[in-house]
């Protein structure tokens, strides 16, 4: 065949799928920037409409490519391949022609990211890295029209954090002020447009209906399971986990309150329990350095116990940036799979300036010292920093899979290390209490974001669940209700991620008879970068 200049259906895909990753990151800059590629960083993405259009308009055209090869003539890696970039087009084009969040959401339009992105990683000399920032003072008019809820964060980010920085490259002060004070002016009366315009006439329903929501749930989790499977399975396993976290509970009772009955109902023990672990909490002050403690101890467990291979790149733990703000309490940001400097970031955000009191202390009791543990695994080790790190250091198998991953992989395997990490003895029952505390979160947090989007759940409704079937606190419950109110579908790739995790786990224990070596397995379900659980348990042959 390759003597007659004729391409092999492999050879075909191939180039294909490069040419789409290519025009891809040619059409989406920023994104380019955070996958490590920097041949884009002086731009912009096109927000306009003509520029959405167009990206629609790419994806059409390479879908229609996809569907000119046969997927049976692929080999087994680039049968996967194909099935998973088909799907994201796919994705994409259902995104821009159905779901329409362009014309509804100005967090779409948020430009904070693009400059952070920048600035965050030493990937090229300092004064480059500013020069581009430079570059982005023109952007599109719709990006000055339309800009986003952490406005404010944005401002503080041209002018505090870069400030930061120009202190590390004082020779572009002069050439930066004028610039700086620009963007300024321009960003404080678009916040007071979004204020005094935009806000009088925001009525419109924040819930996408059962019908989008759907279909968004099929491409979200690339999985055929349904809402109403995911409803059910989450409120068995509610019921299941309150016996477990009762269980933890009476043992830490008896501990604490020796001379007590505890014969008394079990969600009172359960929160007797969980209040006076919430006695020992860090403050705004603490928490970045408790959570470095935290890093240390759990990676030195993990290697203890052989769990996992520990990459030997280094997490950073950090204050979130204002500008991500007001959506989670912390997030893993890792490094792009182009990326050249390899750092991890685990950021965590303070309580907002204006909170009172009371409800700063909510949240500290919420993120006690036992639960920060918990947190500090799910985001860093062996989670999300983990995961992330075995796919971009050990690479992925393919750009693909290096590119589009999977959020309920990566979800799942952060909630399954918190669990694995609890069953073999991390931090005591104390630990794993919060874990539990989690996993009923993990499952209320399934169940709040169909019935929020598809069945009208108000918010009096969910935070009744959140508080007395979920055991969290005030502040914690209002944050999850205005969370689930700005996403839909998200919230649940953490449970469907995670029986997906226990089921390649399950089905490999029964192919090897049930005596595993943990490591091993661990290693082999990181080995393929992070594509949906049906791909790994393909590639697995469970």
């Amino acid at each position: 065949m390759s003597g007659c200049g004729m391409q092999s259906e492999d050879q075909r895909f191939e180039q294909l799928a490069n040419n789409y990753i290519d025009k891809m990151l040619e059409m989406n800059p920023e994104f380019a920037t955070y996958l490590g590629d920097h041949s884009y960083d002086n731009l912009w993405n096109d927000y306009t409409l003509e520029g959405i259009q167009e990206g629609m308009r790419v994806d059409k055209t390479y879908l229609d490519s996809l569907n000119m090869i046969s997927p049976d003539k692929l080999s087994e890696t680039n049968r996967i391949d194909y099935q998973i970039l088909k799907h994201q087009i796919r994705y994409n084009i259902f995104s821009t022609d159905t779901l329409r969040e362009y014309e509804w959401n100005p967090r779409v339009y948020n430009f904070g990211g693009g400059i952070y992105m920048l600035i965050a990683r030493d990937f090229a000399p300092l004064k480059d890295r500013l020069n581009n920032v430079t570059n982005l003072k023109n952007p599109p008019k719709v990006h000055t029209e339309t800009a986003i809820l952490q406005n404010k964060g944005n401002i503080s980010l041209i002018t505090t954090e870069l400030d930061r920085f120009l202190e590390e490259a004082p020779e572009l002060k002069d050439e930066f002020k004028p610039i700086q004070d620009e963007a300024v002016a321009a960003v404080e009366e678009y916040g007071k447009w979004l204020e005094e315009d935009v806000l009088p006439r925001s009525t419109g329903d924040f819930r996408i209906g059962d019908e989008k929501y759907r279909k968004k749930l099929y491409y979200a989790l690339d999985s055929d399971i349904s809402k109403e499977e995911i409803l059910q399975s989450a409120e068995n396993d509610l019921r299941e986990t309150h016996v477990a976290l009762y269980e933890t509970a009476l043992l830490l009772f008896q501990k604490y309150y020796p001379n007590v009955d505890a014969a008394q109902d079990q969600k009172e023990v359960i929160k007797v329990v969980l209040d006076k672990l919430a006695e020992d909490h860090p403050t705004n002050e603490t928490i970045i350095d408790l959570a470095k403690k935290d890093v240390e101890s759990t990676t030195e467990f993990v290697l203890e116990k052989n769990i996992v291979t520990v990459p030997n790149e280094e997490v950073k733990i950090i204050v979130m940036p204002e500008f991500q703000r007001g959506v989670a309490v912390a997030y893993c940001d890792a490094p792009g799979p182009l990326e050249s400097k390899k750092e991890t970031f685990f950021a965590i955000s303070p309580t907002p300036v204006d909170w009172t009191p009371d409800r700063v202390n909510s949240f500290f009791r919420e993120y006690n010292n036992y639960m920060l543990q918990d947190l500090t695994i799910h985001e860093a080790m062996p989670g999300h920093y983990l995961q992330l790190a075995h796919s971009n250091q050990f690479k992925a198998p393919t750009m693909i899979r290096a590119i589009f991953w999977s959020g309920p992989f990566v979800e799942g395997w952060a909630t399954y290390a918190e669990q694995v990490m609890a069953e073999m003895g991390y931090g005591g029952p104390e630990v794993k209490m919060q874990q539990l505390k989690m996993r009923l979160r993990l499952l209320i947090n399934a169940i709040i974001d169909q019935k929020i989007h598809t069945e009208g759940m108000t918010e009096q409704q969910a935070m009744n669940l959140m508080m007395n079937e979920g055991f969290q606190e005030e502040g914690e419950a209002a944050g999850k209700w205005r969370r689930a109110c700005l996403s839909s579908t998200q919230l649940s790739t953490y449970y469907v991620g995670n029986m997906e995790m226990n089921d390649i786990r399950n089905r490999y224990e029964a192919k090897m008879g049930g005596n595993i070596d943990l490591k091993k397995l661990h290693d082999q379900m990181l080995s393929y970068g992070s594509p949906a659980a049906k791909y790994v348990k393909q590639l697995m042959g469970i």
